[in-house]
């Protein structure tokens, strides 16, 4: 299986999405699988030629005789997935930035409420659209389409308030200073961030300073400073949270994992597994 990431070109694009990638299939036909581990990007997946199986923290791909399109999608999880793909199958992943959904698909609340959703069809013309893009063997053309069409779905909203508190929530601020700071309630913020976001101001800063550190830990090697960089209360504080998210301590962690690459969120996201956390990073190219 081939991976190629590309962030948006388009100005409007970078703005609300994170990036995209293409997989393709090789010539060796391996199963490909993996552990995703927790974010806060609400991530849009379509495939052709496919069908998905879903268990507890499980999601299967497997070949379908019938070349049609799939789409599915997860906006909230908290603990790591395990990824399998039984058969390589061509498919887009869209990673769109916290809140960036909402400018694309009205009343996106009701898809943060499903967590996951296979069957995903938000426009008419989508399935069509994804398909069309998919069937084709221009890169460039496939890239051109893919930013025409969602810059055609785009529409502004007014969600300054919304983004003035992932910056607070990213600095740190406490949530009841955040409220204060907003003139709003401590229950009307969580509310208002859960319905824009897809989760609780809590959980979106514990996985931002998960993610947060696995960003800086190419420039800090050691653990305690790494503590306190990402504003964790001591060294427990982090270990707890690693553990939450990921199973495993920070220490072993790290040592399954390549932090000198770029994109480093998408090589976390990319882990080869053929033993639960026996992992190898696979250069992506």
């Amino acid at each position: 299986m081939k991976i190629a990431f590309y962030q948006p070109k388009n100005s409007i694009l970078r703005k609300y999405m994170e990036g995209y990638y293409f997989m393709t299939p090789d010539d060796s036909h391996q199963p490909f699988h993996y552990l995703t581990f927790p974010n806060n990007f609400f991530i849009l997946s379509v495939a052709i030629g496919s069908q998905i199986m879903t268990e507890d923290n499980q999601i299967i791909i497997s070949h379908s005789a019938e070349s049609e399109i799939i789409a599915d999608f997860l906006a909230r999880y908290t603990r790591p997935i395990e990824i399998l793909y039984k058969d390589p199958v061509p498919e887009i992943t869209i990673y769109f930035k916290p809140s960036g959904i909402n400018h694309f698909i009205n009343k996106a609340y009701l898809l943060f409420g499903q967590k996951t959703a296979i069957n995903f069809n938000p426009f008419p013309d989508f399935y069509e659209t994804m398909k069309g893009i998919l069937e084709l063997n221009d890169r460039t053309l496939q890239i051109e389409l893919l930013e025409e069409y969602w810059l055609s779905k785009f529409e502004q909203k007014d969600l300054q308030l919304i983004e003035d508190i992932l910056l607070d929530i990213e600095s740190d601020l406490k949530i009841s200073d955040i409220a204060s700071k907003h003139t709003i309630s401590r229950q009307h913020l969580n509310t208002l961030f859960t319905k824009t976001v897809g989760k609780p101001c809590s959980e979106y800063r514990k996985i931002y300073r998960f993610r947060s550190t696995i960003e800086k830990k190419k420039d800090t090697k050691k653990l305690t400073q790494l503590t306190y960089d990402n504003l964790f209360y001591d060294q427990s504080h982090m270990i707890k949270d690693f553990k939450d998210l990921t199973k495993v301590s920070p220490q072993s962690f790290f040592k399954k994992i390549d932090v000198d690459k770029k994109n480093i969120w998408l090589y976390i996201y990319r882990l080869y597994i053929f033993t639960i956390f026996a992992v190898v990073i696979r250069l992506l190219s």
